[in-house]
């Protein structure tokens, strides 16, 4: 039940950060829908194709569509309001990836895959869904932007957990924590400006 949860609000902040980004680009109404709805599931998506899950989750669960629908909706209708916080569209997009990589890390141990695996897993569930929004809006995704640090805070988020594993924790505060180290490394780093190493020599 925990992970379910998970993964509905990791769908809610993605749909929102997708519906941001939509209507910083003055789509249509439909298009809105689209871009939240391909924000939302397209890690997902590409994650359970990996998998060879088939039907993929949301095609056999109506409840991930009626949870975008209403997540476009609030998102179109109070988007005002979240115009007022400062960097709003990057506090969902950050939420987003913490909840997937955990959702695709308990996918991945559930198929018995090495840890290597599971944080690669974790990785596109929580990036490429990202990454289709901003390439259908015509952006570089934020994930193959110099020295970003995201794909980074999602490993990190990954490598977290199984150290986890190696001590007597029970319950769910061993999805909770990597949850937290994903959103905390995201923040801070844009916060104080961290990068990563750039290969250019005049960067």
């Amino acid at each position: 039940m925990f992970y379910y949860i998970i993964d509905l609000l990791g769908t809610v902040a993605f749909t929102i950060s997708g519906v941001m980004v939509a209507m910083n680009k003055r789509l249509d109404p439909f298009g809105i829908f689209i871009i939240g709805f391909v924000t939302a599931l397209g890690g997902g998506t590409i994650r359970d194709v990996l998998l060879g899950i088939s039907p993929v989750t949301w095609l056999i669960n109506t409840t991930y569509m009626f949870v975008i629908m209403g997540s476009v909706f609030f998102g179109v209708l109070f988007r005002n309001q979240l115009k007022y916080f400062n960097k709003s569209l990057l506090l969902f997009d950050t939420i987003g990836i913490g909840l997937y990589t955990v959702v695709g890390l308990e996918k991945g141990v559930a198929a018995g895959l090495h840890p290597i695996m599971c944080i690669a897993l974790g990785t596109v569930s929580a990036c490429f869904g990202g990454v289709l929004r901003d390439i259908l809006c015509n952006e570089i995704p934020v994930i193959f932007r110099r020295k970003e640090i995201y794909a980074t805070a999602c490993i990190l988020g990954g490598v977290s957990y199984f150290v986890l594993t190696l001590f007597p924790i029970k319950g769910n505060i061993i999805f909770a924590i990597p949850i937290v180290v994903v959103i905390v490394v995201r923040l801070l780093a844009v916060k104080y400006g961290l990068k990563l190493p750039s290969v250019y020599k005049k960067d």
